[in-house]
């Protein structure tokens, strides 16, 4: 524990350039009595420390003690601080091995580099969870697995009640939702984390398949998900406007084949979710689009059309 203390202090100092004894005490939440302490104690054993007196003294490190990062401009030492979603890393419980990372890392940049982390930090801030998301705690699952993850060990879970070994290969964040990329009996597949129940990390660990990509998985994985939602199909008759707008209406899934299927008069097949969620997109085509195919929707569009047409040729009734 003072050994990681001591490096702390060694650290700080080598990032900042110098901290009172106050400042450190703060940073690392012990007693200002400590932090004189470990610095008599890091001067014992050979660290180039020195305490300036007086206002605005504090202590330092010898100019030019410290391990830089060659090769590293002020872009990709921004870049540097940009590449964790703080959110994200608290909830798997990294945010202390994060934290030392980024500490690292600001210590050993060269003295030019200094103020990288914080003009990162005021120009951009990553926030995963969506709109409108709920302050939900993390899954218990997700600690647990997240060590699991980085340490290639098999774990014991109940998924949806039952029980299943896994050998969990990666972890992604979507949209606020976390997911587990798993193999089981041989087979990638991808698991929603808040629907585990008891799950244990096993001494077992397993090797890793090489040629595996997480993000590739997932992208495949994602994009066959939201096809398998779309089960209808329609086949509408588009202007050349209702054309410019199919991207903007329609499941983005559905575009390509949509576009494929397109005829010079305007006639496209369209893959939908289900009959009321085409009802919906066909509306916001407005004019620009009539339902030919299936006959059901197009006499819910029609009935849409007529009522629509009642309340606008009534009287005017404002004021």
């Amino acid at each position: 524990m003072r050994a990681s203390r001591l490096m702390s202090l060694v650290l700080l100092l080598q990032a900042r350039g110098g901290m009172t004894a106050a400042e450190l005490a703060d940073e690392l939440e012990v007693s200002e009595r400590t932090v004189h302490r470990d610095m008599l104690a890091l001067s014992e054993a050979g660290v180039p420390v020195y305490a300036d007196r007086g206002r605005g003294g504090g202590y330092r490190l010898l100019d030019g003690y410290r391990t830089r990062l060659t090769g590293l401009d002020r872009a990709e030492a921004e870049a540097l601080f940009l590449s964790g979603v703080p959110a994200a890393l608290r909830e798997m419980g990294l945010q202390d091995v994060a934290a030392a990372a980024r500490l690292k890392a600001a210590a050993a940049l060269a003295p030019a580099l200094r103020d990288a982390p914080a003009t990162a930090a005021q120009r951009f801030h990553l926030d995963a969870p969506g709109w409108f998301a709920g302050d939900d705690p993390p899954p218990a699952a997700l600690a647990p697995l997240a060590r699991a993850v980085w340490r290639d060990r098999r774990v014991s879970a109940v998924y949806k009640d039952v029980l299943r070994v896994l050998e969990p290969y990666g972890l992604v964040l979507k949209a606020g939702v976390w997911y587990l990329a798993a193999r089981h009996r041989g087979r990638f597949l991808i698991f929603r984390v808040h629907r585990f129940g008891e799950i244990s990390v096993l001494e077992e660990t397993f090797d890793r398949d090489q040629d595996f990509d997480l993000a590739a998985f997932w992208a495949e994985q994602a994009a066959a998900f939201a096809r398998s939602l779309l089960r209808e199909e329609i086949t509408l008759r588009l202007t050349e406007r209702g054309v410019r707008m199919l991207r903007h209406v329609a499941d983005p899934a559905a575009v390509p084949d949509a576009m494929a299927s397109l005829q010079e008069d305007g006639t496209v097949r369209l893959a939908v979710e289900s009959l009321p969620v085409a009802f919906s997109q066909v509306l916001r085509f407005g004019p620009e689009a009539e339902v030919l195919a299936p006959p059901r929707l197009r006499a819910m569009v029609a009935d849409a059309a007529a009522r629509m047409t009642r309340l606008y040729d009534g009287p005017d009734s404002s004021p």
